[in-house]
């Protein structure tokens, strides 16, 4: 969620030499499946998929859409569930927050603490994570605030997927600890 391509810098450097890498924006709906059917109609007739977080829960819908067009998949730190209520309450105050002018401090003060435990590069990491919302904007937050809202439960999905699937948590994650995984 309000993260860029440069969330995969590292990735991008290591693999763009060998490998055809395609990163599509998760900015222009609110709506989970608008913004899979969008990446679908730019997408290659097959392809690898793999996204963090909010990716993977638009990922998750691309593969319910379009199963016979994913190769492979990764999903990284994400839940297939549905949001519960107290999400739900909680996105309606960040987005009433960041509508007001304040998205730098729901960003900075409410969600990227959130994001990552304590380690070497955390500061220059969230900073990062910072510019990319910032970049982004208000309209970005509150669109996929609301296609976070509304998500559907993708457990059947998951359960149907007959591909290659990498599925990559955190031990201490705090929004997607592996029991949700």
């Amino acid at each position: 969620m309000m993260c860029d391509a440069r969330l995969f810098g590292p990735q991008v450097t290591a693999l763009s030499g060998t490998q055809t890498l395609q990163f599509a924006p998760l900015s222009g709906h609110a709506d989970v499946g608008m913004l899979s059917s969008k990446i679908l109609a730019h997408a290659p007739p097959r392809f690898a998929l793999t996204g963090l977080s909010m990716g993977c829960i638009v990922a998750m819908e691309i593969v319910r859409q379009a199963p016979e067009r994913v190769e492979r998949l990764a999903l990284m730190d994400t839940n297939p569930e549905p949001d519960v209520e107290a999400v739900k309450a909680a996105l309606e105050s960040q987005m009433t927050k960041a509508k007001a002018g304040d998205l730098v401090s729901v960003m900075r003060d409410e969600m990227k603490p959130n994001y990552l435990i304590d380690g070497p590069r955390r500061n220059q990491i969230l900073d990062l994570f910072l510019d990319m919302a910032v970049g982004l904007g208000t309209d970005v937050f509150v669109r996929q605030s609301k296609a976070l809202q509304s998500r559907p439960d993708q457990r059947d999905t998951l359960r149907s997927i007959c591909l290659p699937t990498l599925i990559l948590c955190g031990e201490d994650h705090l929004l997607c600890p592996p029991e949700r995984h």
